[in-house]
Formats: C-alpha cells, sequence, structure tokens
C-alpha cells in the first residue's frame, strides 16, 4: 500500500526547465563553449556541481566547476526573479490528494536546497511536504540512487511502501537503481527522456490519484 511519494521537482512539480535552460546558455556564452542538443539533454537530472565537473572535463577547460555553477546561479536568480513561473498541470490536486489521504510527501531533487525552498515558498507547499533532500548536497547525482535511498528512509516506511514520481532518464535510473517504484512523468517539458525503467508511465497527474494508485504499490 502507498505510504510515501518521493517527488522530483523541476518537470515535475514546477516547469522550471526554460529558465534553467536560459540560465546555462547564457553561461556557456560567457566562456565561450558550444554546448550541442544531445549533450545538454544528457544533464536532466543531474546537480548543476556535477554538470558543470563535466563541462570542465568535456571541454578541458581552466574555469573551476564551482566559477561556472557561481555564473549559473547568477543567471538563473536574474529569469527567477522575472520570469513567469507556473506549477505543472495538475500537480497541486495531486499534492493535496495524497497529503488529504495521509500519505508522506518528500522532495527529492537535483536542485540546491535554495532553489527548492524558493519554490516551495514561492508556491506555498510547505506545508505538504515532511522533507526535502537535495543532490547538490550528496556525494553521488542522479542517475546514482543516493538521494532517493536517504528520502525514502526519512519517511519511515519500507522501500515497497514508496512510489517515486520523475521526469528525466536519470531520475528514473536512480529510482529504478534504489528498488523503489517508479511513475515516470512524460509531458511537454521532459522531451528526449528514456521512460523504458519506470513501472508506471503516466502523461498527467489525474492516472495517478491516490485511489488510482494506492493497492498497485505493495
Amino acid at each position: 500500500m502507498l505510504k510515501a511519494v518521493l517527488f522530483d521537482m523541476d518537470g515535475v512539480i514546477v516547469d522550471t526547465e526554460p529558465l534553467h535552460r536560459k540560465a546555462y546558455y547564457q553561461m556557456f556564452s560567457d566562456i565561450n563553449i558550444d554546448v550541442n542538443g544531445d549533450l545538454y539533454e544528457s544533464f536532466t537530472g543531474q546537480s548543476t556541481i556535477n554538470i558543470c565537473k563535466r563541462l570542465v572535463d568535456h571541454f578541458n577547460l581552466n574555469d573551476t566547476p564551482e566559477y561556472l555553477v557561481s555564473l549559473k546561479r547568477k543567471h538563473y536568480k536574474i529569469f527567477f526573479e522575472n520570469g513567469d513561473l507556473q506549477l505543472i498541470d495538475g500537480v497541486l490536486d495531486r499534492i493535496k490528494d495524497y497529503h488529504a489521504n495521509n500519505v508522506t510527501l518528500v522532495v527529492a531533487s537535483s536542485a540546491s536546497m535554495l532553489g527548492i525552498k524558493q519554490i516551495f515558498e514561492r508556491f506555498d507547499l510547505n506545508q505538504y511536504f515532511s522533507g526535502k533532500f537535495s543532490g547538490a548536497d550528496l556525494e553521488k547525482s542522479k542517475p546514482h540512487p543516493e538521494i532517493f535511498i536517504k528520502a525514502a528512509e526519512f519517511t519511515g516506511f519500507k522501500k515497497s511502501e514508496c512510489m517515486v514520481i520523475e521526469d528525466s532518464t536519470n531520475g528514473i535510473k536512480a529510482a529504478h537503481s534504489a528498488g523503489i517504484f517508479c511513475t515516470g512523468f512524460k509531458s511537454k517539458h521532459s522531451s528526449g527522456q528514456d521512460y523504458t525503467l519506470a513501472n508506471k508511465v503516466v502523461s498527467s497527474f489525474e492516472e495517478i490519484s491516490y485511489s488510482k494508485i494506492v493497492n498497485i504499490i505493495s
């Protein structure tokens, strides 16, 4: 029976991808590198610091990963403060649905903790969630399962009583490696991602209402 849901944030709770993309590409321009679409899509679900480490290695840069992170976050802050940011369609209803049915909710995102807190305060989500985990605070980034293992342990429930909701290849791989039931959320915001390892694939949050999913998790 479903007791806890571990939410990814970007692309699942809120559509921050356009803001992140603009901030990354502004940073790429700052340091004069050309990142193609395939390479950029491979970053989805990974923490900023790990993406920047990959960039330093891939392009043999003299700049440090930490410097790249600071550039990207500077641009993101500007876009975040001035952008039109919205929750993903249907997610708030689903969050309220799970919460009303005493399901423990945890966010497990590759975003920085500052970024998570900004989103949660902007959309008043703290009242529904028991915990927040940032991949930026961990040694390993998705697709490593560490974040979901820690988030599941935090709930106090068995992994077999938890469900992950993810929209990225790396996140789905992480949930699969953690041994946790994973719903792949496939939307217009998650193009180019591989859902093969997801236990269930949906394109609408209505498909995983509490009444429809509670007994599928066992």
